[in-house]
């Protein structure tokens, strides 16, 4: 037999996905990366943080949060914790369900519901729905990203906001629609691109690139691993390859979605230091004329100060990537956390109708 790739399927097609398994599994990937990156205020007022000392389990996501509690009470937590967090989760599995809708739309097996796709969704096809997931998460996110580069740790420690709660309510009345939509273009840019990088890098990590391997390893046989099954030689790889590469691919799209991700966010801390005099300014201004030629000025004035940072680096490419080794190390235990999750649940909900078979030399390679 010639060496050819092909799938044998054990059963009739199952149904397509249905919607509330995909928002059950955005939802548990949104909240499992949420979880762990929502402890900024408690890491803003702890005293070892704030010193610079060496990493202790202070430091840690525990550390921060015992501190926090035994400072400011268990009303720490439901004041503090909890509005972020909820926001997060939201915005993460609104990110993690339109992905799965998009994707399902441009990949027909991929709208089905069963643990394995076979054959896995090409990478423009995963880039095109990780692009259509980041756009529509900018958008919802608009509000919670102008109040986080508004925040400030005094605002709650000098007693201007009680809670986070009162803090979003108020924020969001005084700087209004323009105020949520400033800076919006970079948010879009990197989240739509990050997100493009994001999905396809792992989406062909963890199949193409484990069907490859498989393929190629197993393509030497032996007696020994060879079973029969009704009469056909199969193979059935080894249990550990496969979690192996799901991890490998979080690890990658870690990474890959730095890679635009960390630049632009450079260039956004810049941008967002000049929405304080923006807020200010805007108030007295009613025209959209006027707040247009405002706007322009301050997209201006981070393209200069940017470019003066740059120079005294060494060049825009050593700018923009400076910090990337160390900030990627810290962004990519949460985000390969999330993303194995994501898999996984997509896996629970899916129905095992199907038995991927990849024909190779005259044997069966069985994937379950």
């Amino acid at each position: 037999m010639s060496s050819r790739n092909n799938t044998l399927q054990t059963s009739q097609s199952p149904p397509r996905q249905e919607s509330k398994g995909n928002a059950a599994t955005g939802a548990s990937a949104a909240g499992a990366r949420a979880i762990s990156s929502q402890l900024a205020f408690a890491r803003a007022i702890n005293p070892s943080v704030q010193a610079s000392e060496a990493w202790s389990w202070r430091m840690s996501s525990a550390g921060l949060l015992t501190h926090a509690v035994r400072t400011h009470g268990w009303a720490f937590i439901p004041n503090h914790i909890i509005p972020p967090l909820l926001a997060n989760v939201g915005v993460g599995a609104i990110l993690y369900t339109t992905y799965l809708q998009t994707l399902g739309r441009l990949h027909d097996p991929s709208a089905e519901s069963v643990k394995r796709v076979y054959p896995p969704p090409s990478p423009n096809k995963t880039f095109a729905a990780g692009c259509a997931a980041g756009a529509i998460q900018s958008v919802v996110a608009a509000p919670l990203d102008a109040l986080s580069v508004r925040f400030r740790p005094s605002d709650i420690l000098g007693g201007r906001y009680k809670s986070m709660w009162q803090y979003g309510y108020v924020r969001t009345k005084e700087i209004g629609m323009r105020g949520v939509l400033a800076g919006w273009s970079l948010s879009f840019a990197k989240d739509t691109l990050g997100y493009g990088l994001f999905f396809a890098t792992f989406e062909y990590v963890k199949a193409q690139s484990y069907y490859a391997f498989i393929t190629r390893y197993y393509g030497s046989l032996n007696p020994w691993n060879l079973l029969e099954d009704d009469g056909n030689r199969i193979i059935r790889p080894h249990f550990a390859i496969e979690p192996s590469f799901l991890l490998l691919a979080g690890i990658a799209a870690s990474i890959a979605q730095q890679l635009i991700q960390h630049p632009i966010s450079l260039v956004q801390a810049i941008h967002y230091r000049s929405l304080a005099a923006y807020d200010k300014a805007s108030k007295s201004r009613v025209s959209i004329t006027e707040h247009i030629s405002l706007y322009s000025s301050i997209y201006q004035r981070t393209f200069q100060q940017g470019r003066a940072r740059a120079n005294q680096l060494g060049g825009w490419r050593v700018w923009l990537y400076k910090g990337f080794l160390w900030n990627t190390i810290k962004q990519v235990p949460s985000t390969s956390a999330g993303l194995i999750i994501f898999e996984l649940v997509r896996r629970r909900y899916g129905i095992d109708a199907k038995v991927t078979r990849i024909q190779k030399d005259g044997y069966d390679i069985v994937v379950r």
